[in-house]
């Protein structure tokens, strides 16, 4: 008699989507990525923010790559993709806006991922919030005069879009910082290598 092999089941995919949230200037375009496992043991929530110019479409391959095991939000920041503008498009009104978003979340804690113009937000967030910020990663960051100083264990990926003297002003202002090279990619960082991103970076939060 033949045997029978069990029946493998397929693993369940991360679940994406996009919904709206409120916020202090209307409401926030968000793509959203959730565990199979429904969220319920999961770890530190992660706030994905875009460059400038730019819309929470750059994360759009690596959601699902990151979200394995933590809910994860990409914002379209205020006046870019969907979401309703802010009085003057500042970084600190960005800020503001994903502060705004993680209280009506109710989320204690967060972790924050930035490109260029978003990695400055999420430094002033960082700055302002350190009760609700505790991880930072940031890529392609232009350490421009006034940059907050921050306490959190962060992740700086150096890419071709940093100077030297950036470099220079970040590491004085994180001393916290791991700074690691990814010159292959710029840009177009998080849709070139989704993969390898995530496992870095989720390596990273999860430590």
């Amino acid at each position: 008699m033949a045997k029978h092999s069990k029946l493998t089941m397929p693993a369940e995919a991360v679940r994406t989507r996009r919904a709206y949230f409120d916020c202090r200037f209307g409401q926030l375009h968000v793509r959203t990525a959730f565990p199979a496992t429904g969220g319920f043991d999961e770890q530190v929530t992660l706030f994905c923010l875009h460059a400038d110019q730019s819309s929470s479409r750059a994360f759009a391959r690596f959601l699902p790559e990151i979200a394995d095991v933590r809910s994860v939000y990409a914002p379209d920041l205020p006046g870019l993709g969907e979401s309703d503008p802010s009085p003057t498009l500042s970084v600190g009104e960005a800020a503001g806006a994903i502060s705004d978003l993680a209280d009506d979340l109710r989320l204690r804690q967060i972790d924050l991922l930035g490109i260029n113009s978003g990695a400055r937000a999420a430094l002033d967030l960082a700055a302002a919030r350190p009760d609700l910020v505790r991880r930072l990663v940031l890529a392609g960051v232009a350490a421009v005069d006034g940059i907050p100083a921050v306490k959190q264990q962060t992740l700086v990926m150096r890419t071709r879009l940093e100077t030297p003297d950036d470099i220079a002003k970040l590491k004085g202002a994180l001393p916290n910082g791991k700074f690691v090279d990814v010159e292959d990619y710029a840009t177009d960082l998080f849709a070139a290598a989704p993969k390898t991103l995530a496992k870095q970076i989720g390596t990273f939060l999860s430590g």
